[in-house]
């Protein structure tokens, strides 16, 4: 089995347990927005009997990839059933009339783009899981039942995960809730937790692009508006440009350990080797940062 980022690698192999082995396309701490394929990716994908992707467009490049690697397994799409929302998310709308008429049409554009950053919500998690499940048994009738099982077990500590999560956030008034971050690729979490996006660096649901100086300055300004507390930096980007927001803001930053999880999980040792250790790590540092409480982890999630 092939699966493409480090969240769907680590939820098929919750699903497979020790009925098969699953390689990873993406490693950890990269993006799938700047991925290419080296050789040996082209030989598992060539060997694979089940390519698990995310979809909602976050693999360009996957077609590319089946045809130069000669896949002829099966497609197993994990984010089939959801629900897309449409990038951009609403600070763009909120300070649309600061904007230069171009600039206006291209966030209208990026608005209109889905965003396939579905796993941040446990609740979109528990659908991929449950969605691998199903395509990975087309593929392995035989190991249908253990596929089922393994899936069932890890849908509930998703659920315990975001029954905790929710508890955390509430222990933060939600006007406390203040998100700026590199680039839109929280926005499924911000809404499962009611959380307001101030806004991000990069304005953007690709970490590829660059801020104008004028969307810089006009971040810095909103943030002090607001009245946010932080900067959260990404694990996958340089936390430069949010060391500098931060400190023309004269709020505080979170960045190396303490940087969010959300294109990418992180490599072996670091909290976020895994969705759930990820998204633990990422609920402990916002609502640590926002002043509140956060609970300890129940017994499904701690051992």
């Amino acid at each position: 089995m092939v699966a493409t980022t480090t969240q769907l690698a680590d939820f098929t192999s919750a699903v497979v347990g020790k009925d098969g082995v699953v390689s990873g396309l993406i490693l950890p701490n990269s993006s799938a927005h700047q991925f290419d394929p080296s050789a040996k990716n082209l030989l598992d994908v060539g060997d694979a009997q089940a390519l698990v992707a995310n979809g909602a467009g976050l693999e360009p490049w996957l077609q590319d990839l089946m045809d130069a690697g000669a896949f002829s397994g099966d497609l197993v799409v994990a984010s089939d059933g959801i629900v897309l929302q449409e990038g951009g998310h609403d600070h763009a709308d909120e300070h649309a009339g600061e904007e230069a008429a171009t600039e206006e049409e291209h966030a209208g554009e990026e608005k209109a783009a889905q965003d396939p950053h579905v796993w941040t919500a446990p609740q979109n998690a528990i659908a991929m899981v449950n969605n691998i499940a199903r395509g990975l048994s087309d593929v392995r009738p035989d190991l249908a039942d253990a596929f089922e099982k393994n899936a069932a077990a890890y849908v509930e500590k998703l659920t315990l995960l975001d029954t905790w999560a929710t508890e955390a956030f509430a222990s933060v008034a939600p006007e406390k809730r203040l998100l700026i971050t590199n680039h839109d690729a929280l926005g499924y979490f911000v809404d499962a937790y009611g959380i307001t996006y101030v806004g991000s660096i990069m304005p953007s649901l690709d970490d590829n692009a660059e801020p104008s100086a004028q969307e810089i300055d006009a971040l810095i300004e909103r943030i002090k508006q607001e009245g946010a507390v932080a900067v959260f930096s990404e694990s996958t980007l340089s936390d430069k440009l949010a060391t500098t927001i931060a400190r023309e803001a004269q709020v505080a930053v979170y960045s190396g350990d303490d940087a969010l999880y959300a294109d990418s999980l992180g490599p072996e040792g670091t909290d976020g080797a895994t969705y759930l250790g990820a998204t633990i790590h990422n609920v402990t540092v916002l609502v640590t940062a926002w002043g509140g409480t956060v609970p300890p982890l129940p017994a499904g999630l701690s051992s």
